[in-house]
C-alpha cells in the first residue's frame, strides 16, 4: 500500500519538499533506497541517483530533468552565496578604507590650517596641492570666511596682499557678507569680526575700499559714492578707538564727530540724525576685536602701523637668529613667538632710538635699532623668559633681518615714521580732499 501510494505521488508529480539546515530547498524524490524503512516505502534517500523500474520513459526523462534542474538551482544558490559574501567583505573593507581616508584628510586639513596660521600663502598652497582646496578665489574666500581653526590675523594678512589673485579673493570674501538693511556700524561690526585688520595702510586701504563697495551695493542710495562710505567707515573706527581706549583722555563729543564729517557726501553733508545714531551705537557698544581663537591682544595691537615675520639676532652669549612675529604700534615694537600668542615675548620702546641699514655676513636685508651717540648703552626694553619671568633686555643694538629688500625698506620707513606721524590720517586726508572737491567740480 505504501509503495503504490508513493509511486502514485511520482506519477502525479507531487514531491516532498523540505528545508535543509543551510536554508536551501531540497526535493526528496521517490526512489528506492538501501535502508530498510525507505526500501519498504519504495523511495530513495536524498542523494541516491537510482530510478524506479516501473516508470515510463517519459516519466524517467522528466525525473532526470528535475534532477538536473535541481543541481542547477543548487549551483546558482551557492554562486549567490559566494557573491553576497564577497560583496559583504568589500563593503566592510570599503568602510574601513573610507574611514582611514577621512582620518588622513582631517589630519592634512589640520596641518594646512597650522601652516596657514604660520604663513598664509604656504598654507593655501599646501591645501591646494593636497586636493583639500580648489585653486579658485571663490573656494579660498569660502575657506577664509568659515575661518574654522584659522588665525584672524593670518586671514587679514592674506586678504590684504596686493597680488591680483589675493585681491580677487578679497572681493569674493567681501561678497560673502550680507549687509542689506544694516546701518554702517552694524555692517562694520560684522566685517571686522571676520578677520583682523593688518597694520599696513595700503592693505587697510584695499580692504576698506572693498567693504565700501559691497556696502553700497547692498544699500543703494544711502551714500552718494563709495568714497563717502569709505571715509565715514574710517571715522567710525577712529571714533571707536577714541571713545574706548583708556589712553585717550580727550573723548570726542557727538558734535565734534558731526563736524569732522561735514562735506564728505560728494561735497554735501550727511543727515545729522544718521551721524548721531552711528555715534551712539559706538559709544554704547565698542567693536569686538577678534581674539585669534583665544588670543586676546586687546586694543594695543588693533590697527598696528605694521606687522609681519622677521628674524631677530639674540642678545645672549651664543648669537642665534630666531623667527618672531613683530607688531609696530604706539611707538613700540612688540615681538611674539607665534601670531596666536597671548603675550609678547619682548617689547622695545622706540623712544630715543634710531634705525639704520647694516650688512651681515649670515643674513640679508638687515637693519638695526640703536641709541645714537651711546654705543655701549643698553636699550631700555624687556622680554619674557621661558619660565614666565619678565626681565630687562640686554641689547645695545637690535639687529633684525627682513625676508626681502622691499620689506626691509618698508619696516625702516614705518619705524622712522612711527613717532612723528600716523599714516591713517594722511590716507583719510587725501580721501576727504577728493570727496570734498567733488562739489566744486
Amino acid at each position: 500500500m505504501k509503495t503504490s501510494l508513493n509511486k502514485e505521488l511520482v506519477r502525479k508529480k507531487e514531491f516532498l519538499v523540505v528545508e535543509d539546515l543551510d536554508m536551501t530547498l531540497v526535493i526528496i524524490f521517490p526512489d528506492t533506497c538501501f535502508c530498510s524503512s525507505c526500501r519498504t516505502m519504495g523511495i530513495l534517500c536524498r542523494g541516491s541517483r537510482r530510478v524506479p523500474s516501473d516508470l515510463t520513459a517519459e516519466e524517467r526523462q522528466e525525473l532526470e530533468n528535475i534532477r538536473r534542474r535541481k543541481q542547477e538551482l543548487l549551483a546558482d544558490i551557492q554562486r549567490l552565496k559566494d557573491e553576497i559574501a564577497e560583496v559583504a567583505n568589500e563593503i566592510e573593507n570599503l568602510g574601513s578604507t573610507e574611514e582611514r581616508k577621512n582620518m588622513q584628510r582631517n589630519k592634512q586639513v589640520a596641518m594646512g590650517r597650522k601652516k596657514f596660521n604660520m604663513d598664509p600663502k604656504k598654507g593655501i598652497q599646501f591645501l591646494i596641492e593636497n586636493d583639500l582646496l580648489k585653486n579658485t578665489c571663490e573656494d579660498i574666500a569660502q575657506f577664509l570666511y568659515k575661518g574654522e581653526g584659522l588665525n584672524k590675523t593670518a586671514i587679514g594678512d592674506y586678504l590684504g596682499e596686493r597680488d591680483e589673485f589675493n585681491i580677487q579673493v578679497l572681493h569674493a570674501f567681501v561678497e560673502l557678507h550680507e549687509f542689506t538693511d544694516l546701518n554702517l556700524v552694524q555692517a562694520l561690526r560684522q566685517f571686522l569680526w571676520s578677520f583682523r585688520l593688518p597694520g599696513e595702510a595700503q592693505k587697510i586701504d584695499r580692504m576698506m575700499e572693498a567693504f565700501a563697495q559691497r556696502y553700497c551695493q547692498c544699500n543703494h542710495g544711502v551714500f552718494q559714492s563709495t568714497d563717502t562710505c569709505y571715509v565715514l567707515s574710517f571715522a567710525i573706527i577712529m571714533l571707536n578707538t577714541s571713545l574706548h581706549n583708556p589712553n585717550v583722555k580727550d573723548k570726542p563729543t557727538v558734535e565734534r564727530f558731526i563736524a569732522m564729517n561735514r562735506g564728505i557726501n560728494d561735497g554735501g553733508d550727511l543727515p545729522e540724525e544718521l551721524l548721531r545714531n552711528l555715534y551712539e551705537s559706538i559709544k554704547n557698544e565698542p567693536f569686538k576685536i577678534p581674539e585669534d581663537d583665544g588670543n586676546d591682544l586687546t586694543h594695543t595691537f588693533f590697527n598696528p602701523d605694521r606687522e609681519g615675520w622677521l628674524l631677530k639676532l639674540g642678545g645672549g652669549r651664543v648669537k642665534t637668529w630666531k623667527r618672531r612675529w613683530f607688531i609696530l604700534t604706539d611707538n613700540c615694537l612688540y615681538y611674539f613667538e607665534y601670531t596666536t600668542d597671548k603675550e609678547p615675548r619682548g617689547i622695545i620702546p622706540l623712544e630715543n632710538l634710531s634705525i639704520r641699514e647694516v650688512e651681515d655676513s649670515k643674513k640679508p636685508n638687515c637693519f638695526e635699532l640703536y641709541i645714537p651717540d651711546n654705543k655701549d648703552q643698553v636699550i631700555k626694553a624687556c622680554k619674557t623668559e621661558a619660565d614666565g619671568r619678565v626681565v630687562e633686555g640686554n641689547h645695545t643694538v637690535y639687529r633684525i633681518s627682513a625676508p626681502t629688500p622691499e620689506e626691509k625698506e618698508d619696516w625702516i620707513k614705518c619705524i622712522k615714521a612711527a613717532i612723528s606721524r600716523d599714516p591713517f590720517y594722511e590716507m583719510l586726508a587725501a580721501r576727504k580732499k577728493k570727496v570734498s572737491s567733488t562739489k566744486r567740480h
